[in-house]
């Protein structure tokens, strides 16, 4: 953006206001003569140049768009701590739930994204999605550690608030619970 000249129209328009402005009384002590009275060489180069408005202050940009947050297990934005508490315990009454043992990989999202769209439509809140541990102690489950990352995914945050490991009697580390995000009306 170019800077344009003030006009002398402007500038005299400038200092009309900038006479009849008062400053505030502060409860604050003054500052000392010594700080207030210019040096003289500083005096003299401010006197030889027309006072120029200050340029108004510019305007915050607002931020960009907080990237949403990634979930996790436990990890529980928009929600109370004594929700989250509930949740992370299994106290909450399950709504409905989804076994995706014996399932390929594809069928198995797909499952899951119908579930959730069909329990987002009719207002269930708590899910369980049992996924199964693995077929070995040493080795993690395929759809275990595949679950939460499409949890992630686009398709699944715009239904999903929260997860985590369901409690033992649910299925433990073989099972999570999903908090989906309720129907809000407009």
């Amino acid at each position: 953006m170019a800077k344009r000249r003030v006009t002398p129209d402007e500038l005299e328009l400038w200092r009309h206001v900038a006479q009849s402005v008062r400053p505030i009384k502060s409860k604050r002590r003054s500052a000392s003569p010594k700080e207030e009275a210019p040096s003289a060489p500083a005096a003299k180069t401010k006197a030889n140049k027309p006072a120029v408005p200050a340029a108004p202050p510019r305007k915050a940009q607002p931020a960009p768009p907080a990237k949403p947050h990634e979930l996790t297990h436990g990890l529980s934005h928009g929600i109370d701590r004594r929700q989250a508490e509930r949740f992370r315990k299994g106290k909450l009454a399950i709504d409905g739930k989804i076994d995706l043992h014996g399932r390929t990989q594809q069928d198995a999202h797909d499952d899951l994204l119908a579930f959730l769209k069909r329990a987002h439509a009719a207002g269930k809140r708590n899910l369980l999605v049992v996924t199964g541990k693995g077929m070995t102690t040493s080795k993690v489950g395929i759809l275990r550690q595949a679950v939460p990352r499409w949890l992630n995914e686009p398709a699944f945050r715009s239904l999903v608030l929260a997860f985590d490991y369901a409690e033992p009697q649910h299925g433990g580390e073989g099972a999570l619970y999903v908090l989906v995000k309720r129907i809000r009306e407009k």
